[in-house]
């Protein structure tokens, strides 16, 4: 059964939020802030190898934890490879036990009806953002920038054999020691280290870096 996607008007009454008040009330940020724990947004982007070719990429992110999943890439978005990625990530909500129950995403012509369906079955509502209104779909579109500013503008991807190992090192390094100012500094899912307050381990910090990527990204921890 072809499920549609619902529309943002949709979405919010059924959280109990007027769609059209007055023009000082941010309703959309409201819903955002209010059913945080439980959305997910997702987006495509695109990047080029050094051969040329033309590699669209699909991430998702969980708006509470920062967390975000790397879908897969691919130079042909087919809509039965959407679909599989659909797939893959209900399997990997349900293994994490994440209670999903929005994913945000745009207009692109790259998700098909089944992509959507497939979320439906698995209790997920697909909220579709405005035409052309970037920042609805915010905390994905921070992300996509991110990637792009700290990975595929400094990384020359030799073909698409390469571009998912980068990616994979990526997503490890976003989530696991990047600190997020829009969670406190915190990461998704690694425990900020306890604060040092004692002089005589301060004076003495033995510093250990790991480097990502052949050095493009550093990761900085305080040996044992």
């Amino acid at each position: 059964m072809k499920v549609a996607a619902s529309t943002v008007w949709e979405i919010l009454r059924a959280a109990g939020i007027d769609p059209a008040p007055d023009r000082a009330a941010s309703t959309w940020l409201q819903f955002l802030r209010s059913q945080a724990e439980a959305l997910l947004a997702a987006d495509f982007l695109e990047t080029i190898t050094l051969t040329g070719t033309r590699v669209y990429i699909l991430a998702v992110v969980e708006h509470a934890s920062r967390r975000v999943r790397i879908l897969g890439a691919t130079t042909h978005p087919t809509a039965a490879w959407a679909t599989q990625t659909a797939r893959n990530l209900v399997m990997d909500l349900q293994d994490a036990g994440c209670r999903a129950k929005y994913l945000i995403r745009d207009r692109d012509g790259k998700y098909p009806a089944l992509f959507d369906t497939v979320l439906a079955d698995a209790g997920i509502t697909v909220a579709l953002s405005g035409v052309r209104v970037p920042r609805m779909n915010t905390v994905t579109e921070r992300w996509v920038r991110t990637c792009r500013r700290e990975l595929l503008d400094r990384t020359l991807i030799f073909n698409q054999r390469h571009l998912p190992h980068a990616l994979r090192e990526y997503e490890v390094f976003y989530t696991t020691h990047r600190p997020h100012q829009g969670i406190a500094n915190a990461r998704p899912l690694t425990l900020l280290p306890e604060p040092i307050t004692d002089p005589d381990r301060i004076a003495h910090l033995n510093i250990h870096r790991h480097d990502r990527l052949s050095g493009i990204q550093h990761e900085y921890t305080q040996a044992a």
